[in-house]
């Protein structure tokens, strides 16, 4: 059974740059589940830097943007996945889910999300999982955005639940919200 740690913070408080840290602790093999879309030549130069930072560290990078459940089904023979980062899968789910004209509500959010932990918990490693904390802001003027904001805090608050740890990290410092 995995230890599922989950990371959240603000953008570009240093949580990607933890999580990494907290992997490179732990010997074995590495794998970096990137759930980011290379959608223009800013985020392609971004992911190029995340790799190019990783280059020392034993990892292997598969992206998946949608299907993380099965891509963790898969990665079985990894002693360390770093999934980064649950907010942009949700993102990615609520763009499929707009684009086939459905509605990714907070039922189907949780259900997507137990998914995704039912094959953590199964994991024989450890399976980190970096996240934003959207909510701290002003409630979002449009209905996407707010949408978008109530799914994120749902996939977190699932996953923050069954996590062993928890960590936020704010300013470059993670402080230890749950766990040992």
């Amino acid at each position: 059974m995995a230890r599922i740690t989950l990371i959240t913070g603000g953008s570009r408080s240093g949580k990607s740059s933890f999580a990494q840290r907290l992997a490179e602790e732990e010997a074995g093999s590495r794998l970096f589940l990137a759930t980011c879309p290379a959608t223009d030549r800013e985020m392609e130069m971004r992911i190029l830097r995340h790799v190019r930072d990783r280059r020392q560290g034993n990892w292997d990078t598969v992206e998946e943007a949608i299907h993380l459940a099965d891509e963790l089904h898969r990665s079985d023979r990894y002693d360390t996945v770093l999934i980064d980062c649950l907010t942009l899968w949700v993102n990615n789910l609520q763009y499929e889910a707009l684009q086939g004209r459905r509605v990714l509500d907070e039922d189907l959010m949780r259900e997507e999300t137990e998914r995704l932990l039912a094959a953590a918990r199964v994991h024989p490693g450890q399976v980190i999982m970096v996240t934003n904390e959207v909510g701290l802001g002003i409630v979002p003027i449009n209905p996407d955005a707010r949408q978008f904001r109530d799914l994120v805090g749902r996939c977190n608050q699932c996953v923050g639940a069954a996590a062993d740890r928890v960590f936020l990290v704010c300013c470059g410092i993670p402080l230890q919200i749950k766990g040992k």
